[in-house]
């Protein structure tokens, strides 16, 4: 007898591709009406989703149907901006061939993305409070993700990668590379930077983190790698700390409200108000009974405020700030209500991407980054036993074990949550910390 399709996404090794690494056999163990595939790539510069859509496009709909057949869900929707002419022309060529699939425009604006505001763009169902799709009968996954699926019932597991690297560097490139080769080297495939005094952002502009080590290894959920002057503002925003951005609001928050009156999880009636927050930096209260410091729990630290604040503050900062000291105190999200409706002028202040660029400086930046599909050959990978939610993958092998690409080499055990990990070249097991599986040739 077979395996079923949640052992094959299991033993595949699968999580989410471009977030903060679920993994997908849990997330797809569930019976939904809706699975919506998030095609959105709402974050400027990237371009891997729309780019796999446009030349994937049979795999990813084979996959989407199979995902539906096994969630027995009524529909599957592939949600992608209108702007995606050639992903669009190709998904509708084949789509015909899957009753139950169709295709969803979304406008060009940020955050359209999220999957909370892609689930209401689509559907028209507010996700609760502190809540996730599910509880409105969805499911909502990444684009490779997807194609990560449609290799997995064909008994590929996760070992490459597909990222977008622009930015600084010669020539801006969307590529397929082996998990666990260095940044440094996926940086020397786009030509190499064209500046020395740089910084690399792992992600998007706007919601990526800042990578310490150039040397450090390609994960399962890298999506992106933007090089970018040091003195960039997009640098000095994610370099700045918490204390000196509540500094800074204490003496330059007007108070205005704008953060708010763009914040995409108050336009879907959520109790996040951004402004009232950073009265807390302010006066140390919000001067509401309904908006309390918990409040930070709502906000998906999006950055959308920063990019509106006349002041250049950073309210998602500080609710960051303030979930981590709630959660080291024990204290929980106790925000779970489910609003009814969203703002009455959600529609007239969805925040476009052009503009979003023009704020954040990245206009000469957003190059075509061209998918190459080339095979390349890397002497060393270094796998991390922990790219994904949940526990460390547990070696199964031992120095000197001679593996081959796909091999397992990393194991969860039945009653954890994680991902299993696999060779992504052939070679031999040079070591093992307790980090990462490090494989040579």
């Amino acid at each position: 007898m077979g395996k079923s399709f949640l052992d094959l996404i299991k033993d595949g090794g699968l999580i989410g591709a471009g977030g903060a690494g679920f993994p997908t056999h849990v997330k797809l163990n569930a019976k939904v009406e809706c699975v919506i595939v998030n095609g959105a790539e709402c974050e400027p510069l990237l371009k891997v989703d729309q780019q796999l859509m446009d030349q994937k496009a049979g795999e990813l709909l084979y996959a989407l149907n199979k995902v539906v057949e096994e969630t027995d869900a009524k529909r599957g929707v592939i949600a992608l901006k209108g702007k995606y002419k050639e992903a669009i022309k190709h998904l509708n060529e084949k789509i015909g061939d899957y009753p139950k699939l169709e295709l969803f425009e979304l406008g060009n604006f940020y955050p359209a993305g999220d999957e909370q505001v892609t689930v209401y763009e689509v559907t028209k169902k507010i996700v609760p409070e502190g809540g996730i799709p599910l509880n409105v009968g969805v499911i909502v996954i990444n684009v490779e993700t997807l194609l990560n699926v449609y290799n997995a019932l064909e008994g590929r597991p996760v070992t490459e990668k597909y990222l977008t690297v622009t930015g600084e560097v010669k020539n801006p490139i969307t590529i397929k590379v082996p998990i666990g080769i260095s940044v440094k080297q996926a940086l020397d495939l786009a030509g190499g930077t064209l500046i020395d005094d740089f910084e690399v952002v792992d992600g998007g502009p706007m919601m990526g983190k800042l990578i310490a080590d150039i040397n450090m290894p390609i994960k399962k959920n890298t999506k992106g790698l933007i090089v970018l002057p040091k003195d960039h503002n997009i640098v000095t925003s994610k370099n700045r700390s918490i204390q000196a951005m509540i500094k800074q609001a204490r003496t330059a928050c007007c108070h205005c409200s704008l953060c708010t009156e763009v914040c995409p999880r108050h336009l879907l009636g959520h109790k996040m108000e951004p402004d009232k927050m950073m009265r807390i930096a302010s006066y140390g209260g919000t001067c509401s009974k309904e908006v309390l410091p918990t409040s930070a729990f709502l906000c998906s630290e999006c950055g959308l405020c920063e990019q509106v604040c006349v002041m250049g503050l950073q309210p998602w900062k500080l609710n960051g700030f303030f979930k981590g000291q709630l959660a080291k105190n024990g204290i929980k999200n106790p925000n779970h209500a489910a609003p009814e409706k969203c703002d009455e002028f959600r529609e007239y202040r969805k925040f476009p991407v052009h503009k979003l660029k023009q704020r954040l400086n990245i206009e000469k930046y957003d190059a075509k980054a061209p998918l190459d599909n080339k095979e390349y050959d890397f002497l060393e990978v270094v796998i991390l036993r922990s790219q994904h939610i949940g526990a460390k993958a547990e070696p199964i092998v031992k120095v000197g074990d001679r593996v081959n690409k796909g091999d397992l080499i990393g194991d969860i055990a039945s009653d954890k949550l994680g991902a299993k990990i696999h060779a992504s070249i052939d070679g031999v097991i040079k070591e093992i910390t307790d980090d990462a599986i490090v494989i040579s040739k």
